[in-house]
């Protein structure tokens, strides 16, 4: 698994859809694990977990490794429940070029949300007994 130089994934997001995966993280009293962003697209806002899938990783391992990247949080297993798509006019690494990606969308239960630790991408978390309005998941059926 590698990353794509950033000029080139510039080049990519001018003619491609991005695939990514989003997680809602769920503890055991029914709250979700919200993150806010750091960086665009949706800079500030309150968002679940996840991001772009690697060559050569499963959707299932990109979303462990997610949860595990941006929360500091290790599960073993998630369970996918649909997909969301959206556009964005800016992303952080070409801003002048529009942002089209596709996310499966996946489950996650743990018992509860100690030792979170946050990389770099985001800004802040919180426990929240819902996801955010923007996040409609359309499901595969």
């Amino acid at each position: 698994m590698s990353f794509i130089p950033e000029k080139e994934y510039a080049q990519i997001l001018e003619v491609l859809p991005i695939l990514c995966v989003d997680i809602a993280v769920r503890n055991s009293k029914g709250e979700y694990l919200l993150v806010k962003r750091g960086n665009e697209p949706l800079k500030g806002e309150w968002w679940v977990p996840g991001g772009r899938v690697l060559k050569g990783e499963t959707l299932e391992q990109a979303a462990i490794r997610k949860i595990e990247e941006e929360a500091g949080i290790k599960v073993d297993s998630v369970k996918p429940r649909g997909y969301y798509e959206d556009t964005a006019h800016t992303n952080r690494f070409a801003s002048c070029v529009p942002l089209h990606s596709v996310s499966v969308v996946f489950s996650a239960e743990v018992d509860d949300f100690d030792g979170v630790k946050l990389d770099s991408q985001s800004l802040d978390w919180k426990r929240s007994r819902k996801l955010p309005e923007k996040f409609l998941v359309k499901s595969f059926c």
